[in-house]
């Protein structure tokens, strides 16, 4: 155990040393992982069932090449917009709550780490939920027990930390691709695959507009993309935090997607408006016992990453609003997400994502005109309890995302509320500090 620093080691109750999370300081260049563990950690996240499905969303209501071009265009929005997060982590070696407290001031940071801690729980419960219901559309299980076992799983699997994160990663991302690929293989042998290209959509050319789209791909992982520190912190340096966050936006991220896309294009999928690319009924429809096998163990896996990545980020935050351990806050909000899970809240997930494209991508545009575009200016800047810029910026962009959403649906309000944001909050800086009320 780590003796000169008793609070940044633990060892769990059976023996087993576990690595210290540093969840209330950077992480030391000591302690800092390999290109190849953090790029397992976001490489295994965005590539999951669940995100199949907006991307058969998309494509149902736009057609194929319509939709493709929306979910890539969101894919390289979100690699700038992480990338960016991502870097300024991997150079300071700062979790989300430290690069917030920054930005929107010592007792000002508690609104935006609470609210996105509390974000990506919702997710843990929705795809905990998930879990339960897929199993039991698919084998008829206990839907209720299979989500609570799950989320008793998910939880023990964060509790282990960064590391078994990557251990997860590297074994969900290739599971999905495997999987996948037999779905597309079953698909081919009741339908013609060339006619994909042609798929013109059910919805109609109003039923989605491109901007619409493009917010409803970012708003899947606009939460825990803002949150990326907490992952690409453990990277060497910001060149490397890059790269792995580039394997997740847009590589795995656009795997998920296409597939769920390409199913729904070739008629696989019933529904599709409103089910998306969830091929898993097509692994389980009668195909033998070994595929029925690999299909169960596929959705525990593939969710379980969604989950424990989800928790992890929200674990950390909250242990460091509430000064305890991240350990402590997995269990406690572990326990907070199933028992959410088990109440339903993942029949929500639509109305979720439109929540999310509003409010969380202003409050990444503040954080990287803060953190990336104005850290040199600022850097040595006195210490505040809250920031009024900040919270003045992400308002400005949360209003823009708003109005864009309700007035004009041509445009992207993810989009539209992050750029608002960010040059609002440069401007503000720019202003004197007397003008400002400083």
């Amino acid at each position: 155990m780590n003796r000169r620093d008793p609070a940044l080691a633990e060892t769990a109750h059976a023996g087993l040393e576990l690595d210290p999370e540093y969840e209330h300081t950077p992480v030391p260049t000591e302690s800092r992982k390999s290109l190849l563990t953090v790029s397992a950690v976001w490489f295994g996240f965005p590539m999951i069932l669940t995100n199949a499905v907006p991307g058969g969303i998309v494509v149902a209501l736009m057609g194929f090449w319509r939709g493709l071009a929306a979910i890539v265009a969101a894919n390289l929005v979100m690699l700038v917009y992480v990338g960016l997060l991502s870097h300024r982590a991997g150079s300071t070696g700062e979790s989300f709550s430290l690069q917030a407290t920054k930005t929107f001031g010592r007792v000002g940071y508690v609104v935006a780490s609470g609210f996105l801690a509390t974000v990506v729980v919702g997710w843990f419960a929705f795809n905990t939920g998930a879990t339960g219901a897929t199993l039991h559309q698919a084998f008829g299980w206990h839907e209720q027990l299979v989500a609570a076992v799950a989320g008793v799983a998910f939880v023990a699997i964060t509790f282990l930390g960064i590391r078994a994160l990557s251990w997860l990663g590297a074994v969900a991302a290739p599971l999905f691709i495997l999987v996948g690929l037999i779905a597309l293989v079953i698909v081919s042998r009741d339908h013609d695959l060339a006619t994909v290209l042609d798929y013109k959509g059910v919805g109609g050319n109003s039923a989605l507009t491109f901007g619409a789209a493009v917010s409803l791909i970012m708003a899947t992982f606009a939460d825990s993309g803002t949150m990326t520190a907490d992952f690409t912190r453990w990277s060497k340096n910001g060149r490397q935090a890059v790269i792995a966050t580039a394997t997740a936006f847009p590589v795995a991220s656009l795997v998920a997607q296409i597939t769920g896309g390409i199913v729904v294009a070739a008629g696989a999928v019933a529904s599709a408006g409103t089910v998306g690319g969830n091929f898993l009924p097509i692994l389980t429809g009668g195909h033998g016992v070994a595929l029925d096998v690999l299909a169960a163990v596929f959705v525990f896996v593939n969710l379980g990453s969604v989950c424990s990545h989800c928790l992890y980020n929200g674990a950390l935050s909250w242990s460091h609003l509430t000064r305890t351990r991240m350990r402590v806050m997995t269990i406690v909000l572990g326990a907070v997400g199933t028992v959410a899970a088990l109440a339903g809240v993942w029949d929500h997930f639509l109305d979720w994502l439109v929540v999310l494209s509003v409010f969380v991508p202003p409050l990444g545009g503040v954080l990287i005109a803060d953190q990336v575009l104005l850290r040199r200016r600022l850097d040595g800047r006195a210490e505040a309890a809250v920031r009024p810029t900040a919270f003045a910026a992400w308002a400005a962009g949360a209003a823009a995302g708003g109005l864009v959403h309700w007035y004009a649906p041509q445009f992207s309000d993810a989009v539209t509320g992050l750029l608002v944001a960010l040059v609002a909050y440069a401007a503000l800086e720019g202003m004197p500090a007397r003008s400002r009320g400083e």
